[in-house]
């Protein structure tokens, strides 16, 4: 099923391109970080944003992974407080999903 998957999402992307579309980095199979799965999305810069998806995708096992999600969400707390936001908790546990996906062991 997720090579049908991937296939559909490389198919997608290949539409998007030719319709003048941006296509994200991320690569159609990797798992996707975006402001539906990342607490404090909003709070960050988009480079601040890639290198988070970037150091992610880097972890190469989970207990990793959740580290840098610890880091990352002591970081963007200390931003929300600043600016008097609330930080939401993550819908889904990312690191479990990729270590699920294999992305990570």
């Amino acid at each position: 099923m997720e090579s049908l998957q991937c296939k559909l999402l490389v198919a997608a992307a290949v539409l998007a391109t030719m319709l003048g579309g941006v296509v994200a980095e991320a690569g159609p199979c990797r798992y996707r970080f975006q402001q539906d799965n990342t607490p404090g999305w909003t709070l960050m810069t988009p480079a601040e944003r890639t290198e988070f998806q970037n150091r992610m995708w880097a972890a190469k096992t989970y207990d990793e992974c959740k580290a840098l999600r610890a880091e990352h969400r002591a970081t963007l707390e200390a931003r929300a407080k600043e600016q008097g936001v609330i930080l939401n908790e993550p819908r889904r546990d990312a690191c479990g999903q990729m270590r699920a996906r294999g992305d990570v062991k």
